[in-house]
C-alpha cells in the first residue's frame, strides 16, 4: 500500500504534541506534510477535505487521563473517509490512563482507520522552576524514538495491501472511561507590573479566555489550564497562583519524578 502524503492533525497548546508528531512524520519519510492545527479557537469550525492515499498522524495531550474536551469536540468535526491514522497522546509523566483508547475510539467513529498508536511524554503544564515535572520533554531521546516509530509505521503500511485487511488496533485503556474531574474557575493570572501588554498570551490561548486592554483579564470559567500563556509569556508575567494547582504540582513533582519512556503499539 502506498502513502502519497501526510496530514499532521493536532491540538497542542504548548507545542509538545506538535513536536512529537513532526518527528514521527520525519521518521516515516512521507512528503509532502500538511499541518492541520486544531489549537486556535477558530479551529472549532474546521473541516477536513477528502483524504486520498494520505496518512493522518493525530495527536492530543492528556488532561487527567482523558482527552481535553475542546480537542475532542474539534476532532469530532473531522471525517477521515477511510484514511489510515497514527494516533498519539502526550502526557506529563504521570499516566495516560484511558486517553489513548478514547482517541482510538473517536478516530474510528469519525472514519479513520488507526494502524498504530503511541503515548509520549511532554513537559507537564504545571511544570515550573520550583516544581519541575518532565522538564524539557520531549527531549532528544524522545524525538529519536518518535522517528523510529514513524519508520516502523511506514514499513508496516508498505507491507499491507488493503487497510481493511488489518486486525483492529488494540491499545490500553478501560471503557467506560474514567470520570473526567476538573477544577473550576481557576486560571493563571497576570502580574501587571511585569506585563508588557504584548498580547502574546491572548494569541496562544486555545479557548480565547484572555483579553488584553489596559489590564489583562482571564475568564476563569473558560480557561482549560493548559498554561500555554504561562509558558509563552516573554516577561514571565503570567503565573498560576491558585493554591490548589500549586498543591497538585507539588504532588506531581514528588510522585512522578521517575522518567517514563514512550510506549508504542503497531
Amino acid at each position: 500500500m502506498n502513502i502519497n502524503s501526510a496530514k499532521l492533525i493536532y491540538f497542542s497548546p504548548t507545542g509538545t504534541t506538535r513536536k512529537v508528531l513532526e518527528s514521527i512524520a520525519q521518521g516515516a519519510r512521507i512528503s509532502p506534510v500538511e499541518h492541520i492545527d486544531l489549537t486556535p479557537p477558530a479551529a472549532k469550525a474546521l473541516k477536513l477535505a477528502d483524504m486520498d492515499n494520505e496518512l493522518a498522524i493525530i495527536g492530543v495531550p492528556v488532561y487527567g487521563g482523558r482527552l481535553p474536551a475542546d480537542a475532542f469536540y474539534r476532532l469530532r468535526n473531522l471525517r477521515g473517509h477511510g484514511a489510515a491514522a497514527v494516533i498519539v497522546v502526550v502526557y506529563g509523566n504521570r499516566a495516560y490512563e484511558d486517553a489513548l483508547l478514547e482517541l482510538n475510539d473517536l478516530c474510528q467513529v469519525t472514519g479513520f482507520i488507526p494502524v498504530a498508536a503511541g503515548a509520549f511524554i511532554g513537559e507537564h503544564s504545571y511544570s515550573g522552576e520550583s516544581t519541575p515535572i518532565a522538564p524539557g520533554r520531549p527531549d532528544v531521546e524522545d524525538l529519536r524514538k518518535a522517528k523510529e516509530f514513524g519508520k516502523t509505521v511506514c514499513d508496516k503500511i508498505k507491507g499491507m495491501r488493503e487497510l481493511q485487511e488489518m486486525p483492529a488496533l488494540r491499545v490500553p485503556g478501560n471503557y467506560p472511561y474514567k470520570e473526567l474531574k476538573t477544577l473550576s474557575n481557576i486560571s493563571p493570572v497576570t502580574q501587571e507590573v511585569e506585563c508588557r501588554k504584548c498580547e502574546l498570551c491572548a494569541s496562544v490561548c486555545p479557548v480565547a479566555a484572555i483579553s488584553v486592554k489596559d489590564t489583562v483579564t482571564t475568564d476563569s470559567g473558560v480557561c482549560i489550564r493548559c498554561c500555554a500563556c504561562v509558558k509563552n509569556c516573554p516577561a514571565g508575567a503570567r503565573v498560576m497562583e491558585d493554591p490548589r494547582i500549586r498543591q497538585i504540582a507539588d504532588q506531581l513533582k514528588m510522585n512522578c519524578s521517575a522518567r517514563k519512556e514512550p510506549e508504542t503499539y503497531v
